[in-house]
């Protein structure tokens, strides 16, 4: 039996990340610390059509348990035929219905953030899952507006379609992932609907994560981009422990390696590339080790270099 979702403590939520929350990276996260995983965004389109690539897309680690799937669409009976579907999965707690993704080809196909743009369709589709669905729950993810900030009735919409939560990012369309963060705004949100609201945008530390949890008032965390490199960020929420030992993070790393070459077997070495850059900022001999490992092509050299190194270096920052 799934797990319920449950409210009553704040909620950390590993958000969709196209290219980084993929099985593996979601495992990671889950063993050590976020309550919520949610795959990549997935088209309803494709779903409806029976795209093998996207039903991939749906697999989920037994411990992902509550596990959301996020999906996109633009019209109702798509989405509704796509619902059809996921309801024959099993080990899918939440459908999450994408009304923020600012990427030029989702909101040319009228997904994403287009669906700011008009909201009793927005409200329809929200319907169309809630009603199809036989799954615990519905979740909307949205921004504060396509141009500028109409976020108390986007809001209102979500809650009216009937959504059981909703996770807000505190940026318009137009302010893609450069603008501030209105943090205000997820708190007037949070004041305007009775559902459950998650924030999200910019969180990138666990001092960062308390304060806007306090600032808002909101009922859990939502973290992309800030787990990419530092996925130790939904343990630190976890314990309460602003420090974290450098022989966890080497553990998490080394987990994450082993899971990508568990999914993907060999092409999950230059799959792997980008994460070990990044994991690998700030200590000495990065440069070295980066240099090293676009080299590398057997699995076994591979996890020997990075064992090596993320067990023996320093942090020089």
């Amino acid at each position: 039996m799934s797990k319920k979702l449950s409210f009553d403590n704040p909620l950390y939520v590993l958000a969709p990340l196209a290219g980084y929350t993929d099985l593996p990276f979601r495992s990671v996260v889950k063993k050590f610390g976020a309550d919520l995983t949610v795959s990549e965004m997935i088209s309803s389109n494709a779903l409806a059509h029976g795209s093998k690539k996207t039903l991939h897309m749906l697999e989920k680690n037994p411990i992902e348990d509550p596990y959301s799937v996020q999906i996109s669409g633009s019209d109702a009976d798509t989405v509704r035929r796509a619902v059809e579907i996921l309801n024959e999965q099993e080990g899918i707690d939440v459908i999450d219905l994408n009304c923020g993704c600012p990427v030029p080809k989702v909101v040319g196909h009228g997904s994403g953030s287009s669906l700011l743009l008009n909201l009793p369709l927005m409200s329809e589709i929200i319907r169309t899952i809630k009603q199809t669905s036989n799954k615990n729950m519905t979740s909307v993810k949205i921004r504060l507006g396509f141009e500028k900030k109409n976020h108390i009735e986007i809001a209102k919409a979500v809650e009216d379609g009937g959504a059981d939560f909703i996770a807000v990012h505190g940026r318009t369309r137009a302010g893609k992932f450069k603008a501030e963060v209105d943090y205000d705004a997820i708190r007037e949100i949070k004041e305007a609907v009775s559902i459950p609201v998650i924030a999200n945008g910019d969180i990138d530390s666990y001092s960062k994560a308390k304060w806007v949890l306090e600032h808002t008032g909101a009922d859990g965390v939502m973290i992309g981009r800030g787990a990419v490199g530092a996925p130790w960020i939904f343990n630190q929420l976890r314990t309460g422990r602003e420090y974290i030992d450098q022989n966890l993070k080497h553990e998490i790393i080394m987990e994450h390696f082993d899971k990508m070459i568990e999914f993907y077997g060999e092409p999950g070495i230059p799959m792997f590339r980008k994460h070990t850059h990044t994991y690998s900022k700030g200590y000495s001999g990065a440069s070295i080790l980066r240099n090293d490992i676009n080299q590398i092509v057997d699995i076994k050299e591979y996890r020997e270099r990075i064992d090596y190194f993320f067990k023996n270096s320093e942090m020089v920052l």
